[in-house]
């Protein structure tokens, strides 16, 4: 079932197959194989140094694959650079670090990529803008700076700035680890939001209250391998790997 209560279309919308990864003579991502469907909501968890956010950021080709296959939304990722920008305009991705622009107001951080890249008239632009502000509870900061936001704020821009490109997937790399506890609830109340509404999300994070809610699928990842995958019921209550029951047993 998909976090908006439907079943799942069987049409895998991300495929890895074989995928390895090195930086220099570290072995990073050891042979990863997995699909992820249309609609699905999957949790990617695991240890400090397991491989998590290299492979999400493989995922867009922030971090380049040096063997196996990666497709996305039935492209592969190769380096031919318009394969690249194809799947960059229909993959959002959302940061630990909110990477705004600090010299443009929260209105205009949001609405550059659609007018650049996706060449959106501004009129559009913004009214696009202050429906994703709205959608992400801060609709009185269009005209605000970042740093005149708090940090969870200005991780709400962030994912109105991914939402604002229209992407099919989104993809979030520990998007709550840099704020402070009680700003984690309001970006994780819009992540649950946009997982009901059907957005395809592949989330790396520690937050097992979150996956346990919303996740059809958890990773489980250690030294660059998945170690076990399922829904979150299994993971939780019926673990199949001493070391996911381990990693487990030491954050819950």
């Amino acid at each position: 079932m998909t976090a908006n209560g439907t079943q799942a279309e069987s049409e895998s919308i991300i495929v890895c197959r074989d995928v390895h990864k090195w930086f220099g003579d570290f072995h990073v991502i050891r042979g990863i194989s997995t699909e992820i469907y249309k609609g699905q909501v999957v949790v990617v968890f695991g240890p400090s140094g397991s491989g998590k956010s290299t492979f999400i950021r493989m995922l867009n080709r922030l971090e380049e694959h040096q063997q196996g296959q990666i497709i996305i939304d039935g492209i592969e990722l190769t380096n031919d650079i318009r394969n690249i920008n194809a799947i960059r305009r229909d993959v959002g991705m959302v940061f630990q670090s909110f990477n705004l622009f600090p010299h443009l107001s929260v209105l205009r951080n949001i609405t550059l990529g659609p007018t650049q890249v996706r060449r959106m008239p501004s009129d559009e632009a913004d009214g696009v803008a202050h429906q994703l502000l709205e959608r992400v509870g801060i609709s009185e900061q269009a005209e605000k700076y970042p740093a005149e936001l708090s940090g969870g704020q200005q991780q709400r821009v962030a994912i109105a700035r991914a939402l604002a490109m229209q992407p099919n997937i989104m993809l979030f790399d520990e998007p709550t680890s840099a704020l402070d506890p009680e700003m984690i609830k309001e970006v994780l109340d819009v992540m649950q939001e946009l997982a009901r509404s059907g957005m395809t999300m592949v989330v790396v994070t520690h937050e097992m209250g979150f996956a346990r809610e919303v996740a059809d699928r958890m990773i489980m990842f250690d030294e660059g391998i998945i170690v076990e995958e399922g829904p979150p019921e299994q993971i939780f209550e019926d673990p199949q790997s001493d070391r996911t029951k381990l990693f487990l047993s030491q954050i819950l």
